[in-house]
């Protein structure tokens, strides 16, 4: 897949604005109940990743409730995607740095569905410095609040909620193992998700409660255009072993896999659709 040059303005970016759109839908996927009956409560789930997932989740039985920030038409389709797989779908736009937001969005998930059993922390966002002199108090702030204290704040909502068999997965980055010189507060609120990851899963082993992550390389979402310099787009993921970018539709497996009964005896591990980078030792 080629891509041209581009670029958004806005974090995290509009998946409809992207050139081509991202794929985020297997059509030769078929599902088999892995998650028949369950709830999933995702953050981003309106687009890349978190759009995928959504799918792919309720094409394997799953209802769907997912948190965004404010890309209501990107929000919407989703929805729709995931209704015509015969699966609710309730959607909540909100900043989930915020705690007090979290814990009413979860009550509201919670008020409709009457239970949750997978949590998926997703959402992120990341900005461009050069140096690390001009990455601002604000800059850090927000990086951190969306990409590591919404994880705590949405897991602590959730922790009430949660049986026995339920399961967290944690969306973190290939940048957690090798870092990116001008991603570096990205790079250490992914580093917090993947400790994070292995300290709750300890944590909760006890109550039956697995905890696992997710650690995608360069997949084309809309963090990419929202993110990066246009000429920098351009050709995004061709460096990879297997040559290309990497689509929504190949790591969303890897949560319907963690989330589902297959995954049993995992925790505390994270799987790698990177395109082949060795990482993690």
């Amino acid at each position: 897949m080629s891509i041209p040059p581009q670029h958004q303005n806005k974090q995290p970016g509009i998946e409809h604005k992207m050139m081509p759109e991202p794929r985020y839908f297997n059509p030769a996927y078929k599902g088999s109940d892995k998650l028949k009956d369950k709830v999933v409560l995702i953050s981003g789930g309106d687009s890349g990743i978190g759009r995928a997932v959504s799918i792919l989740f309720a094409r394997e039985g799953a209802d769907v409730g997912f948190i965004y920030l404010d890309e209501h038409e990107d929000a919407r389709q989703t929805q729709q995607y995931v209704k015509s797989e015969g699966q609710k779908c309730i959607a909540i736009s909100g900043d989930i740095g915020n705690k007090a937001f979290c814990q009413n969005a979860v009550q509201k998930f919670v008020e409709e569905f009457g239970q949750i059993d997978v949590l998926i922390n997703n959402a992120a966002v990341q900005y461009v410095q050069e140096n690390l002199e001009d990455i601002t108090e604000d800059q850090l702030e927000k990086t951190f609040r969306t990409n590591i204290y919404s994880y705590f704040f949405m897991t602590q909502a959730v922790m009430p909620h949660l049986r026995e068999n339920g399961s967290i997965i944690n969306t973190t980055s290939i940048t957690a193992f090798r870092g990116k010189d001008v991603l570096i507060d990205y790079s250490s609120t992914k580093g917090a998700v993947l400790a994070f990851t292995r300290a709750l899963s300890q944590n909760l082993a006890g109550r039956g409660i697995r905890v696992n992550a997710v650690a995608p390389g360069p997949i084309w979402t809309p963090l990419i255009p929202a993110s990066f310099p246009e000429e920098d787009v351009a050709g995004f993921g061709e460096d990879t072993p297997l040559g290309r970018v990497g689509q929504p539709e190949e790591v969303a497996p890897c949560y319907v896999f963690l989330a589902s009964n297959d995954a049993s005896y995992i925790t505390g591990q994270t799987i790698h659709p990177n395109g082949g980078e060795i990482v993690g030792g």
